[in-house]
């Protein structure tokens, strides 16, 4: 989910077109994604971190990460089985995927700074880490995946989401 932001509406605005105008994207997406393989990734709590779907079994997720201090690798699924394919400080195809779609997200600058690394001409995010194996737990982003998945659900509306009540009103910056 994308964030929001509040806008103060210029003087001669009416309200409705304030409405339209007040809740804009705070962090627009670098370029369109598909959500089949990697359907959650975000920068947050020190981490490149998100939720990667299996290759093998339909019915299988992983949540992989990559902290942004350490560039520690983790990656197991939902109920914290260890991935099979992360082997020391390499990568597996779930890491890999996840960093491959922060970039298009976010884009590479911005992911190479959340991380810490400076990537030199002709070499990717993942190639400019130094990893280690750092198991991490995945129930947290797991969990906050499944919030995400719910919005989902929801109807579309203009009126307030009664769990994001702490965004401020529409007329809050009158």
């Amino acid at each position: 989910m994308s964030g929001v932001a509040v806008v103060n509406p210029p003087e001669s605005s009416t309200d409705q077109e304030y409405e339209r105008a007040s809740v804009v994207r705070v962090v627009p997406a670098v370029a369109p994604r598909k959500l089949a393989k990697v359907p959650f990734v975000e920068l947050a709590d020190g981490r490149l971190q998100g939720v990667v779907s299996s290759g093998s079994d339909i019915g299988r997720v992983y949540v992989s990460s990559v902290s942004a201090a350490t560039h520690g690798l983790s990656c197991s699924t939902n109920n914290n089985r260890p991935c099979g394919g992360l082997r020391g400080a390499y990568p597996c195809k779930h890491v890999q995927a996840l960093i491959d779609e922060a970039v298009v997200q976010y884009g590479a600058d911005r992911v190479a700074r959340y991380l810490g690394v400076e990537v030199a001409e002709g070499e990717t995010v993942a190639q400019a880490l130094t990893p280690v194996h750092e198991p991490a737990p995945a129930a947290v982003v797991f969990s906050r995946f499944l919030r995400h998945l719910a919005y989902l659900e929801l109807p579309g509306t203009t009126a307030p989401i009664p769990e994001m009540h702490w965004f401020p009103a529409t007329g809050g910056n009158r």
